[in-house]
């Protein structure tokens, strides 16, 4: 092989940098093997993981013979030492899904069942009174409820933030900006060429498909198996941390057959979710969101929770979900292509089964061929960044006096200083987006009203970007536009 081609040759590329292929990622991390993380966007987790529900699931949902249900409580219980060592936003706080009427307690006993067949552990079936004693803010009009102690709340970019890190801090490479458009394939030396659209192009000799909702397309690259993927909105409202309809645990009405239906989440941080819609699409792009969804979102909210207001709201937003037919993850080793991994159609509850993917993936690619050696100086845990708003006045006291940047709040909703900033360009987070998923800044009650500007001022001066370079999300979406 040409030696201007070894330092782009890779044992396994992993494409797709969302939780998906940022937990497979850093699971390779852990052995003695060369691999390379690409994603398409401008940072990690700006694909389906930045925009959903942020839940940890308890395991009733669906039926045991899913391999997502087996991965979604083998996850589950792999979170707290993961948050041990990551130090990502984490509670376990629990789900509790609540019955109106006669009716929906009939289903409510249909999911207690299959949750305790599935091995959900400490899960209750709950009178009315033991309902409203868990969740006080539920409607008197509720009737009894399902208890999942095991469930929890995590915010899920800044999980990937972390899972990415520590994946890199073990030698993964990472390419942002790099869609895959092109695959060749040398039947010679095993190895695939893979080019973007700029024709960059590395050299992998086995892959993971873990891109998404361009998950069906990627496979067509490469030759593998059909399918296809079908986008699933869903919009959400996020209510100012003020509310009084924040509740202490995940509420959810009885499900139906396309929905887990319309949700009240107390986030980890201490705003509050109400959503998702679920409406099947085309457009894999449309984020949009909609004014005529507004009412019946909150209406169905309100059924549980009467105290949910839109005067909390402050901002809205949309995710969109790889939805796959068979309604089941699609994780195997590909019978058409060599050497290569599908992991498909990772819809909810795959934040939850994601750790679990990782620890799957590496044993599909075991049983691919692929020789697995541990490595002796493998480091599991990250160094946690301090925040400001997490500290006591006096240990703020003592930042400042090591960092005196930890003095300038520059983000006064979310109390994010000047040194945290700083310290999420230095990890390679440069777009507004980056900074405000690992740092939270522009996330508050202003919407980044007060902090923009003053983001941009340390991103110019941090990194030498001029102006007109500075972008929310990536280059299509530049703040400011240079004069001709």
């Amino acid at each position: 092989m040409p030696d201007q081609e070894q330092n782009q040759q890779y044992d396994v590329t992993v494409i797709g940098a969302g939780v998906v292929g940022a937990s497979i990622a850093r699971r390779l991390s852990a052995y003695q093997l060369r691999v390379a993380l690409v994603e398409k966007e401008a940072d990690v987790s700006f694909g389906t993981s930045k925009a959903n529900s942020g839940i940890i699931h308890g395991g009733f949902h669906h039926e045991g013979s899913y391999l997502k249900t087996k991965l979604e409580l083998q996850g589950n219980m792999m979170f707290d030492q993961l948050q041990r060592e990551l130090h990502f936003p984490f509670k376990r706080c629990g789900i509790l899904v609540a019955a109106m009427n006669e009716e929906e307690l009939k289903a409510i006993q249909f999911l207690y069942h299959r949750g305790r067949e599935n091995g959900s552990a400490g899960i209750e079936l709950c009178s009315r009174e033991r309902t409203l004693e868990l969740e006080p803010k539920l409607s008197p009009d509720v009737v009894g409820g399902l208890y999942a102690p095991i469930g929890g709340i995590i915010e899920p970019y800044r999980f990937v933030f972390s899972l990415v890190e520590s994946a890199l801090r073990n030698g993964v490479e990472l390419y942002r900006d790099f869609q895959v458009s092109r695959v060749e394939r040398d039947g010679a030396d095993d190895f695939y060429r893979i080019f973007d659209r700029q024709d960059r192009k590395i050299l992998s000799r086995y892959v993971v498909n873990a891109a998404g909702l361009y998950a069906d397309e990627v496979s067509q690259l490469f030759g593998a198996e059909e399918f296809q993927i079908t986008p699933r909105k869903g919009e959400y409202y996020l209510l100012d941390r003020m509310t009084q309809a924040c509740p202490s645990k995940v509420l959810f009405p009885v499900p139906n057959q396309v929905s887990k239906g319309m949700l009240v989440i107390p986030t980890v941080e201490g705003t509050v979710l109400v959503g998702p819609t679920a409406e099947e699409i085309r457009d894999k792009e449309d984020l949009s969101t909609s004014r005529e969804k507004l009412d019946s979102i909150f209406d169905s909210a309100r059924r549980m929770v009467p105290k949910v207001s839109t005067r909390d709201v402050i901002t809205s937003f949309s995710g969109l979900r790889p939805v796959l037919e068979g309604d089941d993850f699609y994780i195997e080793v590909s019978k058409k292509a060599p050497r290569l991994i599908q992991a498909a159609g990772i819809q909810s509850p795959g934040l939850t089964a994601a750790p679990a993917i990782g620890e799957y993936v590496k044993d599909l690619l075991k049983k691919a061929g692929l020789p697995l050696q541990e490595k002796p100086d493998y480091q599991a845990e990250v160094p946690r960044v301090p925040r400001v708003r997490d500290r006591r006045p006096f240990d703020v006291d003592d930042l400042v006096r090591r960092n005196p940047a930890y003095g300038n709040i520059v983000c006064r909703c979310e109390e994010v200083s000047e040194a945290e900033i700083i310290e999420a360009i230095r990890r390679g987070h440069r777009t507004l987006d980056g900074i405000k998923f690992f740092t939270r800044s522009g996330m508050g009650r202003c919407q980044g009203g007060f902090c923009t500007a003053k983001i941009i001022e340390i991103i110019m001066r941090e990194t030498g970007l001029p102006y007109h370079e500075i972008s929310k999300r990536g280059k299509e979406s530049r703040v400011f536009w240079r004069s001709l």
